[in-house]
């Protein structure tokens, strides 16, 4: 593991802190993400905003910033009447927009700090704009899932990020296309996260064993684990982790809201992330933490306090 930039920080310090909900961070400063392309409608409509948002989690205490491609493809760009080339430009872009904020930020504190950039690769459900994702049941084939992926995992492996995030994956099937093109860009390296539907199940209701067990099959999965989950299924998956792999567990779970995609809202009572159980996740064998949807700068300043301590 310590043959790559995430090895080296993790080798280290033990814990690497990860970033928060972009798109939470966006609309807290005043962003409008009613779009269907969320965040990703940014990257050409206002890009100093995204910089300006990896910038705080960086100042946060955030060592990785999660690019804003999680839901800029092709095909959904295409439906905004963006051509091919305009899109491929677009998601690159999204890793340069990190790189500036982590250049700005080094910048700042005046030393070449070590922070890295993960490419956003979202599930297809993200891309239809209905709350999908968080079921997995697209009716889809394994190449029709390599289709839909492969040109924007293809261009964000060849971005300059120091590896992709594999993230909010519902689903084992889902999970082993996106691990098969990982062979297709032979240098990638990447995390693979899967989003739950409780302690031991992906969303769309997969043993989570299965879907750990992919990463151990494949030597560019440098990471695993779980993302926009609910905090209080998090130490139960962690520990399902840990007995089922040998690689670094990667955990950022939602605010504990439950998103209505729907009304494009959050609903039910939002947990504190930290008190709900970061040290225990620690204690599991959790060691990339940070954040997803409803998690901001503060929190992520918080998780950095306590695995620092």
């Amino acid at each position: 593991m310590p043959a790559t930039a995430l090895g080296r920080l993790l080798q280290r310090d033990g814990v690497v802190i990860l970033d928060g909900g972009l798109g939470t961070e966006l609309e807290r400063r005043g962003a409008d993400l009613g779009d269907p392309l969320w965040s990703a409608r940014l990257l050409a409509d206002d890009p100093e905003a995204i910089v300006a948002t990896h910038l705080a989690y960086y100042r946060a205490g955030a060592q990785v910033a999660t690019t804003a491609s999680y839901q800029a493809t092709f095909q959904g760009f295409a439906a905004h009447g963006i051509d091919r080339q305009a899109a491929a430009t677009l998601i690159r872009r999204s890793v340069e927009l990190a790189m500036e904020a982590r250049r700005r930020y080094r910048e700042e504190v005046g030393s070449p700090a070590d922070l890295l950039v993960a490419a956003s690769v979202g599930p297809y459900g993200a891309m239809l704009a209905d709350g999908s994702e968080y079921r997995g049941d697209y009716g889809l084939g394994s190449a029709e899932l390599r289709d839909f992926h492969r040109p924007r995992l293809a261009a964000l492996a060849s971005s300059g990020a120091d590896l992709l995030a594999l993230e909010t994956i519902p689903s084992v099937d889902e999970g082993q296309a996106l691990v098969e093109l990982l062979t297709e860009q032979v240098d990638a390296q990447a995390w693979l996260s899967f989003s739950c539907a409780d302690g031991a199940h992906t969303r769309r209701g997969d043993p989570i064993e299965e879907a750990f067990d992919l990463a151990e099959g494949s030597p560019q999965v440098i990471a695993v684990g779980i993302n926009c989950t609910e905090p209080v299924h998090v130490e139960e998956l962690v520990q399902r982790a840990a007995g089922r792999t040998t690689k670094p567990i990667v955990v950022y779970p939602n605010g504990g809201e439950r998103g209505n995609a729907a009304g494009r809202n959050w609903t039910g009572r939002a947990d504190d992330l930290v008190s709900t159980g970061v040290a225990a996740w620690l204690a599991a064998g959790a060691t990339l933490i940070g954040g997803c949807c409803r998690v901001g700068p503060e929190t992520i300043a918080r998780i950095a306090a306590i695995a620092r301590a």
